[in-house]
């Protein structure tokens, strides 16, 4: 008897065929990335913090018709709400027929990036010059931020209340900033160190100025003098005010499109506005779904996610109990019958660190979206890891939809690892995995992601939705 097989057939029958990513595009389809892109650029350059970014999300949504949510109030199919938790996140959802009697669909992601924080008593003179002590935000390497421009973002609450949004860097005839490094020639003892001490937390310093106050007093510190008349001139603002302030400094320059072929986005803040902007996008573009969909961006993932503005506030959770009640069930029962993906970005592979990598487990540029089915470090420490179940439905949702997708880790084993907000959603009984954009360069001042990704990101959230 003749047990021989045909080893091309069985090929075809039983193992997975190599993903061709890009190529199997056509023009009119790259195309489409391309123009989408366009809107994210804009969101990217807009909303550096989360403050802006909530602020132009929700100008985005009136423009597509989302109205204010109202507790106790009833709401039809097709009604579309939003719902903002102090200016730092913001909840956008669109009715289904059934509610949530079913469940939700909810999209979750992050908006706020690595960044420098400014000290609540910044302001200092020194050898005369004027500095602003800082307190780094998130996992940056410290070296990475000195030596290019910086923009000051954020908001100062004066005494008597009033509050005052600040923005200076952006304007291309604004002046910027810039945190200083030791020249080659001086630098012989800095290289010997190792990398995370080239550069110490305390001497992210931020020069904002070097000329004096003019005036015949014979008084100390008239540069820090002549800082804070400019900054009330301006703004009205004392340095008490600093206490009460939420400022921060980011790079100054715009997004570009990167290589010859114009292929990549470069810019700050990718991880992870480059999934928030395309489930925001999916919500915004959905009319009658079936099941209510929920987009929510949060704030304080950078810094795990705590506070009342980030992922592990009950914000999300009290707001679905709502919706749940004026559908006539439990808000525990809505919870445990929806559905999330937590939109968040992995780490691209990049051949100049292969070895940083398992190749046969990493996410690579123009390929799709990312699926990760599992995070944290280790021995998966840290992490919710997705059932069997719900990768089987996410699968088949973006094969049936045909969605450009991958799957993969971040890196190697015991190598390092990271977290998303995932786990938190989880926490709540709800079935959860990540799916988002792979990213080169992820946590530097400037990442790159693929606008093929960005789409897929997109059309991934918007087959969930309907």
């Amino acid at each position: 008897m003749d047990n021989k097989c045909n080893a091309k057939e069985l090929k075809e029958q039983l193992l997975m065929k190599s993903k061709k990513g890009i190529a199997t595009l056509t023009a009119e389809e790259i195309a489409k990335a391309d123009k989408f892109c366009e809107g994210y650029k804009t969101f990217l350059d807009k909303s550096p913090v989360e403050r802006e970014a909530v602020s132009y999300s929700l100008e985005l949504a009136k423009a597509k018709g989302f109205v204010e949510f109202q507790q106790d109030k009833a709401y039809k199919a097709g009604d579309k709400i939003y719902y903002v938790n102090r200016d730092k996140a913001i909840a956008l959802a669109v009715i289904g027929k059934n509610g949530v009697k079913k469940g939700a669909r909810l999209a979750i992601a992050h908006i706020d990036s690595p960044r420098v924080d400014l000290k609540p008593n910044p302001l200092y003179e020194e050898s005369s010059l004027a500095l602003f002590k800082t307190h780094y935000y998130g996992g940056i390497k410290k070296y990475q931020w000195t030596v290019i421009p910086l923009a000051l973002h954020g908001t100062v609450v004066k005494l008597d209340g009033t509050k005052v949004n600040i923005c200076i860097g952006v304007d291309e005839n604004d002046p910027c900033f810039c945190i200083t490094d030791l020249l080659p020639h001086l630098a012989q003892e800095q290289a010997q160190k190792k990398m995370g001490k080239i550069i110490e937390g305390e001497n992210l310093n931020v020069l904002v100025g070097s000329r004096p106050v003019q005036t015949d007093d014979e008084e100390g510190e008239l540069v820090k003098l002549n800082v804070m008349k400019l900054l009330n001139e301006k703004y009205g603002i004392v340095e008490g005010d600093f206490l009460s302030a939420e400022l921060c400094f980011v790079p100054a320059y715009k997004t570009r499109d990167v290589g010859f072929d114009r292929s990549l986005i470069g810019g700050y803040g990718h991880d992870d506005k480059v999934c928030a902007y395309p489930a925001l996008m999916a919500a915004l573009d959905t009319e009658v779904p079936e099941n209510t969909c929920i987009t929510y961006l949060c704030d304080k993932e950078e810094t795990g996610s705590d506070g009342n503005t980030g992922m592990q506030s009950d914000f999300l959770r009290y707001f679905i109990y709502d919706l749940a009640k004026a559908d006539g069930i439990e808000g525990y029962r809505a919870l445990s019958q929806s559905r999330c993906l937590s939109a968040d970005v992995n780490a691209a592979f990049d051949p100049t660190y292969a070895s940083a990598y398992e190749p046969k487990n990493s996410s690579y540029i123009n390929q799709g979206v990312i699926i990760t089915k599992y995070t944290g470090h280790g021995g998966k420490g840290d992490t919710s890891d997705a059932s069997a179940e719900y990768m089987g439905e996410i699968r088949s949702m973006l094969e049936k939809n045909n969605v450009m997708w991958q799957t993969g880790e971040l890196g190697r084993v015991d190598l390092g690892g990271g977290g998303t907000i995932a786990k938190y959603v989880a926490n709540m009984n709800v079935e959860v995995v990540d799916l988002g954009v792979p990213v080169l360069s992820m946590h530097a001042p400037f990442e790159l992601v693929s606008k093929v990704d960005v789409y897929e990101a997109y059309r991934a959230f918007y087959a969930f939705y309907n």
